[in-house]
C-alpha cells in the first residue's frame, strides 16, 4: 500500500523530518559515520582497481538500491524511470501485460494477474516463476529491472519463459503488450445482487465505487438485495483510496490506523457519516492475491461486522509505504508504519481470515496450487502482535457444499464458484430480512 505525498502539507512534513533525524544520529551515534568512511573505502577501491571502468552513478544507485532491499521486500528506490512508472500506474495506465510480482531469492515470482489482461488471459497463475524474458535469463537482477523489461509500447510482443511447480518443463507464453488502462472497478447484476468488482486502488477508485452502486441501483429498479464486493487477486494500491472505499459502507466507526516507529506515530481514519448501501447485506470476496489496501477493506468491513468475508485467506501484507521525493524525477519508496483493522489486529504476515472458507472449485488445480503471500517474502516485517487466527479448516469430512468438480460446475454453467456463492448467499440473507450480512456471524452463515 502506497501512500502519497499528494498535499503539499504531507510532502513538507515528510522530508522535513529528514534533516532532524539525520542531525540527531550526528549527535547519537558516532559508529554510523565510521561505517560510511568504510562505505566511501569500497566505493574509492572499485572506482580504482575494477576490471572495467564503472560510472560512479552506477554504484552509487547499487549500493542505495541494496541498503533498501535489506529492510523488507516492499522499500525500494525509484530511479527516474521507475519513479515515472509508479506515477502512470497511480494514475490507471501503462503499457504492459498486467502482471503483480515479487523478487523471491533472485526470482521472479508471480503474486497475481490483473483480471482481463494479456497475462491473465493466457493463464499466467499466482505462484508461476518467470525465469527468462524473450529468452534472456532473469536470476540475479532486480525486481524493478524486470518489471521494466516486460512493461513497453503497446503492440509490441513478449515472450514469458515459465517454470509452475508441478509442472515437468518450463514453458513458453508469448503475449502482446497492451495499454493496461486499469479500470479500477467494473459492475454487474446478477440475481438483482450487485457485484462491484474493484482491481486496484488507483485515484479514482472511490469515486468509481460510488458509481457503481449508482449504476447497480438503477438497473435493478431500486430493489437491489445486496452487494458482492470483489477484491480477489487485488495487490492494493492508495491507503486514502482504501479509506474511501470502506467508507462507501460503513456509517460510522474506525477504518484504519497506521502506526510508526514511535509510540506518538498515530494516525487514525474514521467513517463519514452515511453508508450508501442502505444497510444492505455485504459480502466481501478475498484470496491470496489480496493484499495491503484490498486487505483494509475486507478487515475493516470485517470488523466492524458490516460485512462476511468470503473465500481464501488473503495476502498478509500490513506495512505502509510513503512515496518521499529525493529530486523532481527520483524518489524513495520507504515503509513508515503499520497498519492496524478497528480492532487492534494487523494482517502483516497472516491476511485477512476469511468468514466462511470458499474454495475456487472452477481451478481443478487449486488444493495443490502453491501460493504466495507476505510471510513466504524473504525479510518481511514480523508482526509482532500475531495471534493464532488461522483460515478455518474442516474436518476430515467432506464438505458437501464444496464437492462439486470443475467439470461438473463447467456442465452447469458455473464460470466463477467463488462469485456464484457469494451471490446465493446474498439471496439467502436477503430472504431472511437481514440487512448487514455481518449481523451475528454464526446466524449469518449459509
Amino acid at each position: 500500500m502506497i501512500r502519497l505525498p499528494l498535499r503539499a502539507i504531507a510532502l513538507v512534513s515528510a522530508v522535513a523530518l529528514i534533516p532532524a533525524t539525520t542531525a540527531g544520529l550526528a549527535a547519537t551515534d558516532v559508529a554510523a559515520y565510521r561505517d560510511l568512511d568504510r562505505f566511501m573505502n569500497v566505493f574509492e577501491r572499485v572506482r580504482a582497481q575494477y576490471v572495467d571502468k564503472v560510472d560512479d552513478n552506477k554504484l552509487i544507485d547499487g549500493a542505495i538500491e541494496g541498503m533498501l532491499a535489506s529492510l523488507d521486500p516492499h522499500s525500494s528506490y525509484l530511479g527516474v524511470k521507475d519513479f515515472d512508472t509508479l506515477k502512470t500506474q497511480t494514475d490507471g495506465a501503462y503499457g504492459g501485460i498486467g502482471l503483480s510480482v515479487s523478487m523471491e531469492d533472485g526470482a521472479v515470482k508471480v503474486i497475481a494477474p490483473t483480471e482481463d489482461t494479456p497475462a491473465y488471459r493466457a493463464g499466467v497463475k499466482a505462484g508461476d516463476y518467470i525465469t527468462h524474458l524473450n529468452g534472456k535469463l532473469l536470476y540475479g537482477g532486480t525486481l524493478d529491472e524486470a518489471v521494466s523489461q516486460m512493461k513497453g509500447a503497446p503492440g509490441t510482443d513478449i515472450k514469458l519463459t515459465i517454470v509452475r511447480p508441478g509442472r515437468d518443463k518450463p514453458f513458453d507464453v508469448t503475449l502482446k503488450r497492451e495499454l493496461i488502462s486499469l479500470k479500477p472497478v467494473k459492475w454487474e447484476v446478477k440475481q438483482n445482487v450487485g457485484i462491484i468488482n474493484i482491481n486496484t486502488f488507483n485515484k479514482s477508485t472511490g469515486d468509481s465505487v460510488r458509481a457503481a452502486i449508482t449504476g447497480i441501483d438503477k438497473a435493478t429498479g431500486g430493489n437491489v438485495l445486496g452487494y458482492v464486493v470483489d477484491l480477489r487477486s487485488n495487490p492494493g494500491g492508495l491507503l486514502d483510496q482504501a479509506i474511501d472505499v470502506s467508507d462507501v459502507f460503513l456509517d460510522h466507526g474506525e477504518i484504519v490506523s497506521q502506526r510508526g516507529r514511535e509510540k506518538a506515530d498515530i494516525e487514525r481514519y474514521y467513517a463519514r457519516p452515511g453508508d450508501l448501501a442502505r444497510g444492505l447485506p455485504v459480502v466481501v470476496l478475498v484470496d491470496s492475491g489480496s493484499a495491503s489496501a484490498a486487505e483494509i477493506v475486507a478487515g475493516a468491513l470485517q470488523d466492524q461486522r458490516r460485512a462476511l468475508v468470503l473465500g481464501e485467506q488473503s495476502f498478509g501484507k500490513g506495512s505502509v509505504q510513503t512515496l518521499l521525493p529525493l529530486s523532481e524525477d527520483t524518489a524513495l519508496r520507504l515503509t513508515t508504519a503499520r497498519y492496524y483493522l478497528p480492532s487492534g489486529r494487523s494482517v502483516q504476515e497472516g491476511g485477512v481470515t476469511p468468514d466462511i472458507a470458499v474454495p475456487q472449485l472452477n481451478d481443478p488445480d487449486y488444493k495443490t496450487r502453491p501460493v504466495l503471500r507476505e510471510a513466504d517474502l524473504r525479510r518481511h516485517l514480523i508482526n509482532e502482535a500475531k495471534v493464532d487466527d488461522k483460515i478455518l479448516q474442516s474436518d476430515d469430512k467432506p464438505d458437501p457444499r464444496f464437492a462439486a468438480t470443475a467439470a461438473e460446475l463447467e456442465k452447469k454453467g458455473v464460470k466463477d464458484f467463488q462469485l456464484d456463492y457469494a451471490v446465493s448467499t446474498i439471496s439467502r440473507l436477503a430472504s431472511t430480512g437481514v440487512r448487514s450480512a455481518a449481523v451475528g456471524k454464526t446466524a449469518a452463515r449459509p
